[in-house]
């Protein structure tokens, strides 16, 4: 056996174990702790593919276990957290949500069959939905001031469902060189990201909450998002 093999599907299983530990601790209330390990499951996600690259190694069975590692990580815990976090609030109407766990499964096996997505997206990627909902799980329930904001939540679940298979071009973050001519979405997303990165961080310290912080992973995704629909808009109007 080609030992070099076992390094990439080793990260791969660093981040399916990252998204089993996320989803046990979504189910024990523990949030912050679910949203740590969903990012540590990016960063596991991101180095498999690297290192794969790297060391000129490709194998159906890494494919198939990276989708598998994806969709525990990025449909099942980011799911499983927003119903635990709603339940209390909405009962076991919040159930509704799970069904990010299956769009989430029916994105990663689109993304295997579509040979369009080799330097984009088509449709929001998994790892950016679930950082999206794990954060904003962090935030504490006195902010649900009213009995209709869990509703929004829900239907922004169903929003993201829809962002997940939508024929929507979304940029990735591979730069090929730094000309601002190519990737002027990406360093726009960029300094966008960096201005409400500071203002989360200001915010915590200023009002002394750590989840004002942890609520930038939900406000730098919600600018992703935004930045691809305005271009994805403006591209048709041409």
């Amino acid at each position: 056996m080609n030992t070099k093999r076992l390094i990439p599907d080793s990260f791969t299983c660093a981040n399916l174990l990252c998204g089993a530990m996320a989803t046990f601790m979504a189910t024990q209330g523990a949030y912050m702790w679910a949203f740590g390990l969903i990012l540590l499951g990016a960063f596991f996600d991101f180095f498999d593919g690297m290192t794969a690259r790297a060391l000129g190694i490709s194998s159906k069975l890494g494919i198939e276990l990276d989708s598998l590692a994806d969709d525990i990580t990025f449909g099942i815990a980011p799911a499983m957290a927003l119903f635990c976090y709603l339940r209390p609030l909405l009962g076991w109407w919040s159930a509704i949500v799970l069904l990010m766990a299956a769009f989430s499964a029916l994105r990663l096996a689109k993304f295997n069959l579509d040979e369009r997505q080799t330097s984009s997206f088509i449709g929001l990627a998994t790892p950016a939905n679930a950082i999206f909902w794990a954060s904003l799980c962090c935030m504490p329930y006195q902010m649900m001031t009213a009995a209709w904001m869990p509703w929004v939540l829900v239907a922004l679940s169903l929003l993201s469902c829809y962002l997940l298979l939508a024929e929507i071009p979304f940029f990735s973050l591979k730069f090929h060189n730094l000309s601002w001519k190519d990737n002027s979405d990406k360093f726009l997303f960029l300094i966008g990201a960096v201005v409400l990165v500071a203002f989360c961080i200001f915010e915590a310290i200023r009002y002394q909450h750590l989840e004002f912080g942890l609520a930038a992973g939900a406000a730098v995704i919600l600018w992703y998002v935004t930045l691809n629909l305005l271009f994805a808009a403006l591209t048709r109007k041409q």
